[in-house]
């Protein structure tokens, strides 16, 4: 487990480096994320270890959400004179999410009935 978690962090350290040294606009553990994924693709699999590390922290996952709220709690009059641009940014994501998602089930259930029919 331990080896698992220090794999993750140092993929995360990996993007900050990789995105403060090609001034990319874009998060590091975003990009952390990323390079675990190409090296996963590379690898062929996710190791056993780090499914199971991964699991056990996805079933937390609302516990690592406290302090970005507590974050934003901080910049609570900021959020308020932009509202509507939150407001407008949830909703869209949302509507893009579930046509996205409605898509990708369709496709599946589509291959899902080819498969049955071979």
């Amino acid at each position: 487990m331990i080896i698992a978690i220090a794999s993750l962090f140092v993929f995360q350290l990996l993007g900050e480096i990789v995105v403060q040294t090609l001034d990319i606009p874009l998060p590091g553990p975003l990009a952390g994320m990323l390079l675990l994924f190409l090296a996963l693709i590379v690898r062929g699999g996710v190791p056993a270890e780090l499914e199971r590390t991964s699991g056990n922290l996805l079933q937390h996952l609302m516990l690592l959400f406290i302090p970005a709220v507590t974050g934003v709690m901080m910049y609570f009059e900021r959020v308020a004179d932009e509202w509507k641009a939150f407001l407008i940014t949830s909703i869209v994501t949302t509507a893009i999410t579930l046509v996205v998602t409605a898509l990708a089930l369709k496709w599946l259930l589509r291959n899902d009935d080819e498969d049955e029919q071979q």
